[in-house]
């Protein structure tokens, strides 16, 4: 059986191998608090710790109290983002899907997958994997999948439309905000990013699992399988999840080349500034340095705080002022590869803004074509 599933753990073009003793049931690393008193308050979701030595009650009436009142069809969407307080009192919910969707950029060397399935995830989360669910077509780096690319593979993943998802990375808040963007664009609203991510869920004691379960395993590789057959025009298999293709919140190259002239936008870059400015060379080989003419950057760090949980409303809305950006008109952002721009997209949703386009490609593919104009101000 083991070497069966070997096999199958196939993710995209990558593969990971497994230890033939991998057990049915995940390893869990427990805290077991023997140093503090840990307490939930209802409502504003607030940790505090208290010297104990001794359970605390009001942490159990807390978390009995938000379940008692969860579901996801009337949380409200509002606010993109959820406290790891909330999701540990509702994680057994049986309608809450948690998805592990850390990503990196190539010079970090570090292996999502492989830290998802040997190091720690979240209890239950499944992978999604950035790279794998993404269009088959391009060589731009996940770019954004067909409508049934991506039906295929989260249905594979086991995820049905009535459920609520909590997204979260191995960052704070990164990768997470791409799929946040993709299922919303898939017209799935009632989808969260994990305030501070996997980070901030083990700072504050919370387990985790150091190896991931056969099925979890399974449904990875089954996502990565059936995003491949649609492309290869094959079927994939019975759908659990409908898209509703929303495309005003994603812009092509010529959108954005028509909105130089147009201006029905205000353009966000959310790279560094060193990069926007030109001083600093692409991490990609053959990008040009620069930004698209008429664009604004604001770097993605701004829109979080030091334990990379997203600022309150009142200071992201200084951030924007400072640079001149107008809550009143139109935005669209843009970054390296679509990643970091819906981090900015993130920020504007909880100020309102609920109709952000991202710029798919971004500078990667707008760098890389020998027509578009470039600006740097060096």
């Amino acid at each position: 059986m083991a070497s069966s599933l070997l096999s199958r753990t196939l993710l995209g073009h990558r593969l990971i191998r497994f230890s033939s003793s991998l057990p049915h049931n995940p390893l869990i690393f427990s805290n077991l608090f023997n140093k503090r008193e840990f307490c939930v308050q209802a409502g504003s979701y607030h940790t505090t710790y208290k010297a104990s030595g001794q359970p605390s009650r009001l942490m159990a009436s807390a978390a009995i109290e938000i379940r008692s009142n969860f579901s996801t069809q009337s949380l409200s969407t509002n606010d993109p983002v959820v406290s790891v307080d909330w999701l540990h009192a509702n994680l057994r919910e049986p309608d809450l899907k948690v998805l592990d969707a850390s990503w990196y950029m190539p010079d970090e060397q570090r292996n999502p997958i492989q830290e998802y399935q040997q190091v720690a995830h979240i209890p239950g989360a499944l992978f999604f994997d950035v790279d794998g669910i993404s269009d088959r077509t391009t060589k731009l780096p996940h770019m954004l999948p067909s409508e049934e690319g991506f039906a295929a593979a989260v249905s594979a993943l086991g995820i049905h439309n009535k459920d609520g998802l909590v997204v979260y990375d191995g960052k704070g808040i990164f990768s997470a905000a791409r799929v946040w963007w993709m299922f919303r664009i898939f017209g799935h609203d009632r989808v969260w990013v994990l305030d501070g991510g996997l980070p901030r869920w083990r700072a504050s004691g919370y387990d985790v699992e150091s190896s991931a379960s056969s099925d979890a395993i399974l449904k990875a590789s089954a996502a990565s399988e059936a995003i491949e057959k649609v492309y290869q025009g094959q079927t994939a298999g019975p759908l659990t999840f409908q898209t509703k293709f929303q495309p005003h919140l994603v812009w092509t190259l010529d959108q954005v080349r028509r909105n130089i002239e147009e201006k029905t936008h205000q353009h966000i870059d959310a790279r560094s500034k060193p990069r926007f400015d030109g001083a600093a060379p692409e991490p990609r080989k053959g990008i040009r340095s620069g930004h698209v003419p008429g664009s604004k950057c604001i770097p993605f760090p701004q829109m979080l705080d030091a334990s990379q949980t997203l600022l309150r409303a009142d200071e992201l809305k200084k951030r924007f002022n400072e640079e001149g950006i107008s809550l009143e008109r139109p935005v669209l952002t843009s970054c390296g590869t679509g990643v970091t721009a819906c981090i900015l997209a993130l920020g504007l949703h909880r100020l309102g803004k609920t109709d952000v386009p991202v710029y798919d490609g971004s500078w990667t593919e707008w760098g890389a074509e020998s027509d578009t104009p470039v600006d740097t101000s060096s």
